[in-house]
């Protein structure tokens, strides 16, 4: 008997899919790829499902950043801020000096610090451990939200311990969450051209299903831009939603757009000079549709976006802007231009000025506040 093929959906079917449950790979590619009118669509469906699951507040957190070391080992191609032993410029803070600034963070209304550093060669886990546990030991009710994937596991390796052991070593000293960051692309073979010597993607999934196995929440990322192709975000998209589903870890999807001025693959001709703000608008509006309700809270960067576009990718999803930060090195280095602190009352101006309502939060969502 004679069969038709099948017919692939329009844009407008898959859209209103979306408005049930998450949409496929190829429907995600599908929706990347889109222009003029269904472009549009795309947007105000992302826009819809956001008011479906998390209502009219837009979150953001008082909190502060502390990068306690330039100097890194690492060959990132896309870092400008890291720096060699004895180059000018590199730093590294003492254990005092940290818990100093998170000090002074907490006195001036932080709720969470953020703690990244380059990977020194005299750093390990217990390093870190050090720092987790004298900040808590000044501070006890502050969050702490530290050491990306790449920290843990070249910690973990630097101590002879195993991850596990490492993230409750850690864990038992106070760590509250993570940041879900060293993730760039989730695919190898852009990792070789960008990141050379950085994690697997499968050694990034183990870390981070590690620490949510071990109770340590974490957030996701995406840095988008550079020398993958949008077949490669939705693969991202899709390793993320995966791990989601079997552990219900991540706590917010943060896409950030690749800094090209300072970078040095763009510098030797590698990479393209970032993204366009169509493609930014589509990938925040594809990942609405793609997590659905398996991760509710999708971050605008302002410090990558800059406030006044960031503004604009409230419509296309998100619902959250992130912290007030403090001192933000890594993307100022990358050429950035924000990225130092921003009082609460700028963030709630942007916010009410959409026509949605501010609200302060902890890291892990749990108390949201209209103010």
């Amino acid at each position: 008997m004679y069969k038709s093929p099948d017919i692939e959906p329009t844009i407008g079917e898959i859209l209103n899919k979306a408005r049930k449950k998450p949409i496929s790979n190829g429907e995600a590619l599908k929706l990347m790829k889109t222009t003029g009118n269904e472009y549009q669509a795309l947007i105000r469906a992302a826009d819809l499902r956001r008011r479906e699951l998390v209502g009219d507040k837009v979150t953001y957190i008082q909190n502060w950043n502390i990068n306690f070391t330039d100097i890194c080992t690492g060959t990132c191609g896309f870092c400008a801020f890291r720096k060699d032993p004895g180059q000018g410029g590199a730093y590294f803070l003492s254990v005092d000096e940290i818990v100093a600034r998170a000090k002074n963070a907490w006195d001036d209304g932080a709720v969470e610090i953020c703690i990244q550093g380059g990977l020194h060669p005299d750093v390990d886990a217990h390093f870190y451990e050090k720092i987790v546990r004298s900040v808590k030991e000044e501070i006890p009710d502050i969050h702490i939200h530290a050491f990306s994937p790449m920290e843990i596991y070249y910690g973990a390796s630097k101590s002879g311990m195993s991850l596990g052991e490492t993230l409750k070593m850690l864990k038992d000293a106070g760590l509250g969450s993570m940041p879900g960051t060293a993730a760039e692309i989730l695919n190898d073979e852009v990792r070789k051209v960008i990141c050379p010597g950085k994690l697997t993607t499968n050694e990034w999934v183990e870390v981070i299903e590690t620490a949510h196995q071990m109770g340590v929440p974490t957030t996701c990322t995406m840095m988008y831009g550079h020398v993958e192709g949008v077949e490669h975000r939705v693969e991202h998209l899709e390793i993320l939603r995966n791990i989601q589903k079997k552990t219900g870890g991540f706590t917010e999807f943060v896409p950030l757009t690749f800094m090209h001025m300072n970078a040095p693959i763009y510098h030797q001709g590698i990479s393209s000079p970032g993204t366009t703000g169509t493609e930014d608008l589509k990938l925040y509006a594809v990942a609405r549709l793609m997590f659905g309700d398996l991760l509710n809270n999708i971050q605008v960067s302002w410090v990558k976006l800059g406030f006044k576009f960031a503004q604009v990718c409230l419509t296309a999803g998100c619902n959250d802007m992130g912290g007030t930060l403090g001192e933000e090195n890594i993307s100022r280095s990358a050429g950035a231009q924000h990225g130092v602190y921003t009082p609460p009352e700028e963030l709630q101006r942007i916010i009410r000025d959409l026509g949605r309502v501010p609200a302060e939060r902890d890291t892990l969502y749990k108390t949201i506040k209209p103010v």
